[in-house]
């Protein structure tokens, strides 16, 4: 098992040895915030050690025994008619460590089909969805979990096509008086079949690390992401030559209008913060400042960027809602729903 996950590792450096941002690459879903808790905090985090399942999807390695027989079930009611969730299960082998399965998908609905001419010929629909395969284990005395996730990913786009293979590799540290810190490669891989033959596309690889520090003496608890390690411009109308207009306003694209230094370092961060006021309920916010730069209106920047939820335990059934601001004309809402399924059937 270890020589083939090498393997493949050394393989995917080197045919996707570039990274990738949202709208330059295909299977860009796989980008996507899937639970609740992880859009509160900003859209990622890969550091929280709160024994939830539905971390593990950024961090494999946050896999944990105390996750065995969990199963997690999330929804997103997305912009557009787009919806798309995650549902995923845990389970505990001795001696081996920890497996557990997950599917996402994305649904972006139903369009107008039309030939060359304009005329409406029916209808088609586009979807993704990609299976997840978690192993993880603890090492050094519980203070260092490895963990990978092997992701089959499917396309279909109208009549187009694609199937690929990624993988995700994460190692975190457990340490003292509340801090915890993880390393994270995300889709490191490639396509393998695509949508046109010989046009092979990029997959969003994602080099990430992560810190949380826990209080020792106050209830409140902050984490910060620095993304794509192996992307230092992460302007989106770098290689596009973009422009927008605002109002009156023409506003040029950033190659004509540089971005300063401290700008693009901030890209690369997410902030959060976490009010733990009873085990059983805490409340989250969180801030992205990419996504704030990219999809605000410059004269009303609102709260994009910004995000918010809570999560709350009830017996033992636990659940998760929140907010995340990409645009003034709106945000997505995130339900999550994380149930330990041997407590539920647990024989008395």
């Amino acid at each position: 098992m270890y020589r083939t996950i090498i393997i493949f590792l050394l393989y995917s450096v080197t045919i996707n040895a570039l990274g990738q941002i949202g709208g330059t690459s295909s299977y860009s879903f796989l980008e996507l915030t899937n639970s609740a808790r992880l859009a509160a905090l900003g859209g990622k985090n890969i550091s929280n050690p709160d024994k939830d399942l539905n971390f593990v999807y950024d961090n494999p390695s946050l896999l944990d025994s105390s996750m065995s027989k969990h199963l997690v079930l999330n929804y997103v009611n997305y912009f557009a008619g787009i919806n798309y969730g995650y549902v995923s299960y845990a389970r505990h082998f001795d001696k081996v460590g920890m497996f557990a399965s997950g599917l996402n998908y994305i649904n972006y609905g139903k369009f107008i089909k039309a030939d060359e001419t304009g005329e409406i010929t029916g209808q088609f629909s586009a979807f993704e969805l990609a299976l997840n395969i978690f192993w993880s284990k603890i090492l050094i005395d519980s203070t260092l979990s490895v963990g990978v996730n092997l992701k089959p990913i499917y396309s279909q786009l109208e009549t187009y096509n694609s199937f690929g293979l990624a993988v995700d590799a994460g190692f975190t540290y457990f340490g003292k008086k509340g801090l915890s810190a993880a390393f994270v490669i995300r889709n490191l891989g490639s396509q393998l079949k695509p949508y046109t033959e010989g046009n092979y596309e990029q997959i969003p690889l994602n080099i990430q690390l992560g810190l949380t520090q826990k209080l020792v003496h106050a209830p409140f608890r902050f984490s910060f992401l620095y993304q794509y390690l192996n992307k230092w411009d992460l302007r989106y109308d770098k290689n596009t030559n973009l422009s927008y207009s605002s109002g009156s306003q023409s506003n040029v694209s950033s190659d004509e209008k540089p971005i300063s230094l401290a700008d693009n370092f901030f890209r690369h961060f997410i902030f959060s913060a976490e009010f733990l006021p009873a085990k059983s309920f805490n409340v989250i916010l969180g801030y992205n400042h990419q996504r704030r730069k990219e999809m605000m209106i410059p004269t009303k920047p609102f709260l994009v960027g910004f995000s918010w939820g809570f999560y709350i335990s009830i017996s033992k059934i636990k659940l998760s809602y929140s907010q995340a601001f990409y645009h003034i004309a709106g945000a997505s809402n995130h339900f999550s729903l994380n149930m330990n399924m041997g407590d539920i059937y647990r024989k008395k």
